[in-house]
């Protein structure tokens, strides 16, 4: 098969995220035993959904090429061409997840194919991993990681699929999803002054997240290889209340930081516990449980490889460029 008849195949499974996966991942199984490779199945708790560590060649060290199976939703959005048909028209691949990241997975299974023909070329084994859920946050990759050592054994280099224009990423920032709750006082909005309303104090929380940005802007630590170079804070969502004629007794607000590795992640919720006290308390004098609670829904590290490393200049050997460069996203392989 080329390296297109396999991104036909895997773009015809809709695996996309939230859903299950079994089918691609049965495919992708059934195609790398079929060549020689010893692969694991490592279910998740649903039994829904299961990556994959695989291995040419036996041992520790060689070096892991990885990838997620999950695409984004297709849902609400005008699509010309059917998203799960592969479409090659002038040069160029359509279909949901050619470049991120299924275009990835059918070069790496190429590459596994070409491998298993002449196995005695390794120097060294060749490992894949496949993972589920990296689109809500690298969910999948957490479960799998721990058993890597167990399975394949650690590689020495290892290598995850993006869309960077074929250079060398060195670097991204990491990420916390966090929701804050703001708890307030019900009561009638003709006397709304006597209650204290949960959703003021979420628009002051976003006020003080907006202050804490600009400080961050004007004085925090900066990277000028990001599009952005310092750490950043995004407000997604801002929801409450039951009735207009009724003072909102909580509020929830979904925010986000993405933090350079400069910043530490530990010390930046530090400061958004401090934020969400200050901002409850002067309305403790009105209502003694007025409160913002701060949980941490997703989070991941950030990517941060010295461009003197060596895997760097191995990586810009096979990519012929001398270039490094940094995403604006974030990925498996912090």
């Amino acid at each position: 098969m080329t390296t297109l008849e396999i991104l036909d195949r895997l773009v015809a499974f809709a695996s996309v995220t939230r859903g299950g996966n079994l089918e691609i991942a049965g495919f992708i199984r059934d195609f790398l035993q079929a060549r020689g490779f010893q692969v694991f199945g490592l279910p998740d708790s649903s039994g829904e959904k299961c990556g994959l560590f695989a291995r040419l060649g036996g041992g520790d060290g060689g070096v892991l090429l990885s990838g997620h199976m999950d695409v984004v939703p297709v849902t609400g959005q005008d699509w010309s061409r059917d998203p799960f048909r592969l479409h090659v028209e002038q040069g160029r691949a359509y279909g949901r997840g050619t470049t991120d990241m299924k275009g990835y997975l059918a070069a790496m299974l190429t590459l596994a194919d070409r491998a298993a023909q002449q196995p005695r070329a390794l120097k060294q084994p060749l490992k894949l991993a496949f993972s589920y859920d990296e689109e809500i946050g690298c969910v999948g990759i957490r479960q799998m990681i721990g058993q890597l050592a167990g399975t394949i054994g650690l590689p020495e280099r290892c290598f995850v699929g993006e869309p960077t224009q074929m250079q060398v990423a060195t670097g991204h920032k990491g990420k916390a999803a966090l929701r804050a709750r703001c708890t307030g006082q019900a009561g009638h909005s003709a006397l709304a002054p006597r209650f204290v309303n949960a959703l003021h104090l979420a628009a002051d929380f976003v006020t003080g997240l907006r202050g804490l940005q600009q400080d961050w802007a004007q004085s925090g630590a900066q990277d000028p290889a990001y599009d952005i170079p310092y750490s950043t804070l995004h407000v997604g969502k801002l929801s409450g209340g039951e009735a207009l004629n009724i003072v909102p007794d909580s509020a929830q607000l979904d925010f986000e930081f993405r933090h350079l590795a400069a910043d530490d992640p530990e010390g930046i919720m530090a400061q958004l516990t401090a934020l969400a006290t200050r901002t409850a308390q002067p309305y403790r004098h009105r209502f003694a449980d007025a409160a913002i609670s701060l949980e941490q829904v997703n989070a991941y590290p950030g990517l941060a490889v010295a461009t003197d490393a060596p895997i760097v200049g191995y990586g810009q050997m096979l990519a012929q460029s001398n270039s490094t460069t940094k995403v604006a996203f974030g990925t498996e392989a912090g």
